[in-house]
């Protein structure tokens, strides 16, 4: 469901997907995984196009109180703890209602243990009073290994446990958690019957959904049940060399160079010599991918989702037939080259969207290696590496390397291999000067050497 943009402060190209402004509340005892689940969905929601900014109400407490000393802080009976978590959550609350109401935002997700009826209820005071959307996200676990996984995995690396051993820092979480639980209010399927929200039971085991009333919510709810947090990775690598990349040229469906049939063989070496339990091979409909995938030796799916951007009008032409023919297009789209759409053909922005069910069943998936093209892999790599529409079109994504990517706590790490076969250079750096009216040199100044 689409509604009209109001006045925004900045951004006014951006597309309404709610018809009011959303707010998204997690509820959960400490080491449940809402911090995960409020940063991947922000990443998510930014990802497709819908301005999202996450507000940790932890990060509030810490920035107001610069020295944590112990679990104490969270009792039940500290009165100035409370009177300072209270506060925490207000301003928290302000900048909410300035983000979406000033800033241009149109979901807020604010990530907090909420784990009362009554705080529930401040903020769905606050939210009816601003006429925002709400819908809760709470998150259930009693495993103790998991719980036991969450602390080490997230909590070691935090401000508040600086210069403490592994042990200490477990015994004080654990304390923490235990001042939440007599108070702890879980959403009540009676109760909270007139509230949107998911339930999600021991990390993803069972759902519980209610009251979904738009489609962002629907989306979201669509989102938070195909994540997982199993260990794994995710390979990306574009095809091996091209006949058309040697010439210089875009789109097209061309096969391997000699190069590129070299680096297929290498991929499939690196490829057997990681030993990867149950690795999936993913490839575009496209030529130079499928023939990579050959060298692999290992059952790959063709996904059209994968191929490359389209060029229309501009198919198998080099930069400087574009700026020759089409020099106007050729400057719009370094003015804006996330949003420029060839004519005839795609932008990244329509690309994003093609590319959604592919990022969800990666999200499903465990082990995946993705051949696929360059404009591709750098919407796959934004969505992983959480960056903006502005840094997509320009991130750097060699031919005959491979970036594996491995999920940790909040975000993903990043290893890069070449695999040592030369290849031509398909990067161009956006050209300090955009406009129409420059001259041609000036336009071609970043286009790659080639044939």
């Amino acid at each position: 469901m689409k509604g009209s943009c109001r006045p925004r402060a900045t951004q006014d190209w951006t597309v309404c997907m709610t018809n009011c402004p959303t707010l998204i509340v997690t509820v959960g005892l400490p080491a449940r995984g809402k911090t995960y689940i409020s940063k991947k969905l922000t990443r998510y929601l930014n990802w497709i196009g819908v301005p999202t900014k996450e507000f940790n109400v932890g990060q509030y407490r810490r920035e107001c109180v610069k020295i944590y000393k112990s679990f104490e802080f969270f009792h039940p009976d500290n009165e100035e703890g409370l009177k300072i978590r209270r506060q925490c959550a207000l301003t928290a609350l302000k900048d909410v209602h300035q983000y979406l109401t000033v800033e241009g935002g149109q979901v807020a997700v604010f990530d907090a243990t909420n784990t009362t009826r009554e705080r529930r209820w401040t903020i769905t005071r606050f939210a009816k009073q601003n006429s925002f959307k709400v819908f809760f996200v709470e998150s259930v676990c009693e495993d103790p290994d998991v719980i036991a996984e969450n602390i080490v995995q997230v909590k070691l690396g935090s401000p508040d446990y600086i210069d403490c051993n592994t042990e200490e820092v477990i015994e004080d979480f654990m304390k923490r958690i235990k001042c939440y639980e007599n108070s702890y209010q879980p959403l009540d399927e009676v109760l909270d019957k007139d509230l949107s929200y998911i339930k999600i039971m021991d990390v993803g085991r069972r759902y519980l959904v209610n009251r979904v009333l738009d489609h962002i919510q629907s989306r979201i709810v669509y989102y938070l049940m195909n994540i997982h947090i199993t260990p794994r990775s995710i390979y990306l690598c574009r095809h091996g060399e091209s006949d058309l990349n040697v010439k210089g040229c875009i789109g097209g469906d061309s096969g391997l160079s000699v190069r590129g049939k070299e680096f297929a063989k290498c991929l499939g070496k690196f490829i057997e010599e990681q030993n990867i339990k149950n690795l999936k091979v993913w490839t575009s409909q496209m030529k130079r991918t499928i023939q990579t995938a050959e060298a692999v030796a290992l059952p790959y799916e063709q996904w059209k989702a994968l191929n490359e951007i389209d060029a229309g009008v501009c198919e198998e032409m080099m930069y400087e037939e574009i700026q020759v023919h089409f020099p106007v297009e050729f400057s719009l789209r370094d003015q804006d080259k996330y949003r420029y759409r060839y004519p005839k053909g795609e932008s990244y922005e329509d690309l994003v969207q093609r590319l959604e069910p592919v990022i969800m069943e990666l999200e499903r998936q465990e082990n995946v290696l993705v051949i696929c093209h360059q404009a591709v892999m750098r919407c796959l790599l934004a969505y992983f590496l959480d960056k903006s529409a502005e840094e997509l079109p320009y991130l750097k994504c060699p031919l005959h390397t491979v970036l594996k990517l491995t999920p940790v706590a909040y975000g993903c790490k990043v290893e890069s291999v070449w695999l040592n076969v030369e290849a031509v250079n398909t990067h161009r750096d956006r050209p300090e000067n955009v406009d129409i009216s420059r001259m041609p040199e000036e336009a071609l100044f970043t286009v790659p050497a080639h044939q």
